[in-house]
């Protein structure tokens, strides 16, 4: 490992880098109550002003908005600064937020809070997962998948604490508590953390099976760049199809007649819906390392087939067979399970094509098409409304995913290999030129 910063040389164990990815997955699991801890606190605030849920969850819209549009600016700022600043600063502005939410008395000073708490989960979900992606260029999808699965699935440790807490303290004293201590946490691991190299050693380099690139280019080459557009489309086809399913799958287990039924899980009794989800939320964290491991191993576009086909299946199965309940539970899992892994492929297939140097901020501009996406849940609640059925949203759903299946191998993978083949940095071109002139010298 090559330096801490860009001046003071230093020389790390091999065991240093999995000490810095378990910072990161440390500090995404801090994170994700902010997302996944929300729908907690929506209806103790409409208790207690009266105010509309529609007009509350604009906050949660907010946030995601700016977690998810600003990351490039963060990414940018962690390749040219390091991780230490930028998830310092992203922490401080976790806790900021829900200690505003906790004396929020106004939907502006929600709104604001929200806009806050984005732009801090922003700045540490990209900081962690681009230096994953830097720490280990060997194992690019297997790291990229466990930071995500720590954003996925973080909320499963502290999810009944903080239920407990605002049905005991009250909402605002569980807003100010949690906020206070999530965002402690990240900023003290901030300290801790250093900057990855940013190229990849000779030896690891060799270690690696699935083809990277020579070039080092920025957010603003790659936006000039057809491959990247390719890889951004079928990010937005695959999180559409996904969200449109998983979105909606309240309402589609009350049209399918499930949420009424129970099952009994090792002495408890659970709705379908509840068991659903739960199984549903394991698997969706599971799978990002999972897909991201096996990408390392077989290589991403085949990886991307096998998934994105999957997924495909997955959808049409759970309209034709949803409607019976053990089925709507083993199917929904399978959906969840083909879907989240494009959290660990995509990050690590822009950093093999686009190289390591720039890699947060390139898989920064990569993650906005989850915002694009997101656009796609309430079309899906309009073609419902307009046809009467889920069966349209289902197949779409289904059509989205295949097309991204064919796109993956028939398209992004002839156009990976040939890009990956031809670009070189200037510095290879002058080492070329060097060596050619050093040839004619001793000829």
């Amino acid at each position: 490992m090559k330096h801490d910063d860009d001046t003071a040389p230093v020389i790390r164990p091999p065991s240093y880098r999995w000490l810095q990815l378990i910072m990161g997955i440390v500090c995404m699991a801090m994170i994700a109550n902010l997302q996944y801890g929300w729908t907690l606190f929506v209806n103790p605030i409409a208790d207690k002003y009266g105010w509309s849920k529609a007009a509350i969850q604009v906050a949660f819209t907010i946030f995601i908005l700016t977690e998810t549009w600003l990351v490039p600016v963060e990414g940018w700022a962690v390749d040219k600064f390091g991780p230490r600043p930028v998830v310092l600063f992203g922490g401080f502005l976790c806790a900021l937020g829900w200690i505003m939410n906790s004396y929020a008395d106004s939907l502006t000073m929600l709104y604001i809070a929200a806009a806050i708490s984005g732009i801090g989960a922003g700045a540490v979900y990209g900081t962690c997962v681009g230096s994953a992606l830097k720490w280990f260029p060997d194992r690019r999808g297997l790291a990229a998948g466990l930071t995500a699965a720590g954003f996925g699935a973080g909320s499963a440790a502290t999810i009944i604490p903080i239920s407990m807490m605002i049905a005991k303290s009250g909402y605002e004293a569980t807003f100010l508590t949690f906020g206070i201590g999530q965002g402690a946490i990240v900023m003290l691991l901030a300290l801790l953390m250093v900057r990855p190299p940013a190229h990849v050693p000779s030896k690891i380099q060799k270690q690696t099976k699935v083809q990277q690139s020579r070039a080092d280019f920025g957010p603003s080459q790659i936006i000039r760049k057809p491959v990247f557009w390719v890889m951004y489309v079928m990010f937005v086809l695959v999180a559409a199809g996904g969200l449109m399913a998983t979105a909606q799958m309240g309402p589609i287990a009350k049209d399918f007649k499930i949420d009424g039924v129970t099952f009994n899980v090792m002495g408890m009794v659970l709705p379908a819906l509840t068991f659903a989800l739960a199984i549903d939320r394991v698997l969706n964290g599971l799978t990002r390392p999972f897909f991201g491991w096996v990408s390392d191993q077989i290589g991403r576009e085949k990886t991307m087939f096998i998934a994105f086909a999957l997924e495909s299946v997955g959808i049409l199965a759970l309209y034709y067979w949803g409607r019976d309940p053990i089925m709507f539970v083993i199917l929904t899992g399978l959906v969840f399970f083909a879907w989240g892994e494009i959290y660990s492929l995509f990050p690590a297939t822009a950093a093999d094509t686009f190289g390591t140097k720039n890699a947060a901020g390139n898989a920064g501009l990569l993650y906005t098409a989850k915002g694009t996406a997101s656009i796609f849940v309430p079309v899906s609640s309009m073609i419902t409304a307009a046809t009467g059925s889920w069966e349209a949203v289902f197949f779409v759903g289904c059509g989205l995913n295949a097309a991204a299946a064919i796109m993956a191998w028939w398209v992004l993978r002839p156009m990976r290999k040939r890009f990956m083949d031809t670009a070189v940095t200037p510095v290879d071109l002058a080492d070329d030129k060097s060596l050619a002139a050093a040839a004619r010298l001793a000829n």
